[in-house]
């Protein structure tokens, strides 16, 4: 039998808060419990923290009880801001009540530094969906999102968008063959990239158990909202950064989705360690966060930074596979991160971390995608930099229905209607995406004219999403 190997991470995991409780636990458990099967001593640790005076008069665990009592009864829970700050709100009529009083809860925080709400903003856990939030030293896993990384990225090709219309089939079969969808999917053969020989990988433990099943979702699409379509692109602006024209449609390939298995075990992870460590007011616990200058706040921003990138790679494999289907080179790629957390600066000077939780960075001069519907026009945008909002603009139109909502009050029929207006083949989706579940795109950037320039339009024509069921392979 092995001997036994236990990990900080496997304690907080299990709820054992950093410190002493969790050194004290890891060297008695490894001195007396050192030829024990780990799944065992691992079950023993989850009663032990449960139910730690079950143990006070165990001869060996007493000690680790007596620790996680002291904690237990040392930990007081974090008080809010009075008040709190202010914020820029874009589009303020279009945004629910609830995704309002999400933001102002997290401009209550201790640690916020400043903040701004999106013209597409609805709830969400924690930070509300559309939601920028400055920190001081500080990062929020819930204020990422779960689906770390998740990001848009468009490839714009030199075919005459013409051709879409007179090989339908054709373009139908490549995203069939080319892409997956959904939770447990993969390609029969995952394709080799070079984000799996990061160190990281075999450093954390938390990454090492995750790295089979993230190469095997390497160029796999997640269910929900994630997408891969074909469409026409056409360019607005005369100067744009690739030369291209201005009188041609060009046919484009959108993807959207992010970090896969491997974001969501992160952010869960680090969530429950945040929760433990930052205990907070019932209405803000979803916003609980880990100090930079700790283990675990260093463990989650690199963490979270590589899945970032292996949720990029997933996009380049995602428009590798398609490109050479189509047999052309790409004119230009765009992308971006819109789940994400970056080390910024607000205009004072102040270093601070700003978290966007479904927002695109709109710094001056940087390029990104805000899409709009399966049958309505995403936008190539240019940001303006605008201090008000953080530097970020909307990453959608936003949901007006819930997933149920929409469901409940949108028919098939109509949803077929609606795409058939708009010229818009639809492989898979549901009920839950149609176009009538999300705000009006152009009332959207309408609200958003001092945040980005528009550079060009993305028109979808074909559109691969999950099936309803979400477990499309």
């Amino acid at each position: 039998m092995s001997k036994l190997n236990l990990t900080h991470t496997d304690l907080a995991t299990i709820g054992y808060p950093q410190g002493r409780p969790t050194s004290v636990a890891l060297n008695i458990m490894h001195k007396n419990y050192k030829r024990a099967e780990r799944q065992v001593v691992l079950q023993l640790l989850t009663d032990l923290f449960n139910n730690p005076y079950n143990y006070v008069e165990d001869e060996i665990l007493q000690k680790i009880a007596n620790e996680l009592i002291v904690e237990e009864n040392t930990i007081k829970e974090i008080p809010l801001k009075p008040q709190a700050d202010e914020f820029r709100v874009f589009g303020q009529e279009f945004i629910e009540d609830g995704a309002m009083q999400q933001m102002n809860t997290a401009m209550r925080l201790p640690i916020s530094m400043g903040g701004s709400l999106m013209p597409d903003a609805h709830q969400g856990y924690g930070l509300p969906i559309g939601g920028v939030l400055a920190t001081n030293n500080a990062v929020i896993p819930f204020g990422v999102g779960v689906d770390i990384g998740c990001r848009m990225c468009l490839t714009i090709y030199d075919v005459p968008a013409v051709y879409l219309k007179g090989h339908l089939a054709k373009f139908k079969q490549m995203l069939m063959e080319h892409t997956r969808f959904g939770i447990n999917c993969s390609f029969e053969k995952p394709i080799d990239d070079e984000i799996f020989e990061r160190p990281l990988f075999n450093e954390m433990p938390l990454l090492r158990q995750l790295k089979d099943r993230a190469y095997r979702q390497i160029g796999t699409s997640g269910s929900g909202n994630h997408f891969v379509e074909f469409g026409e692109v056409t360019i607005q602006d005369p100067n744009n950064e690739w030369n291209l024209e201005t009188t041609k449609t060009y046919i484009g390939i959108l993807s959207h989705s992010g970090s896969r298995g491997l974001g969501a075990t992160i952010a869960q992870t680090y969530t429950k360690i945040a929760m433990e460590k930052c205990p907070l007011p019932n209405e803000a616990k979803h916003l609980a966060w880990l100090d930079l200058d700790t283990q675990a706040g260093q463990e989650y921003w690199l963490a979270m930074n590589l899945a970032g990138d292996y949720a990029s790679a997933c996009h380049h494999q995602i428009h590798r596979r398609l490109a050479k289907a189509l047999g052309a080179k790409p004119l230009a790629i765009i992308e971006n991160h819109h789940n994400f957390a970056w080390k910024e600066q607000l205009s004072n000077g102040t270093k601070v971390i700003v978290h966007r939780k479904g927002a695109t960075p709109a710094g001056k001069g940087v390029l990104g995608i805000i899409p709009g519907s399966m049958a309505t026009p995403g936008f190539i945008v240019r940001g303006k930099g605008f201090a008000d909002s953080l530097n970020s603009a909307s990453h959608g139109a936003g949901r007006v229905l819930s997933r149920t909502k929409a469901k409940q009050n949108i028919t098939n029929k109509e949803l077929k209607q609606r795409l058939l207006h708009a010229g818009v083949t639809l492989l898979g989706g549901g009920l839950d995406e149609a176009p009538m579940a999300y705000k009006d795109i152009n009332k959207v950037m309408a609200q958003q004219t001092d945040l980005v320039t528009v550079v060009g339009t993305f028109n979808p024509k074909i559109v691969r999403m999950a099936t309803d069921d979400k477990s499309e392979d």
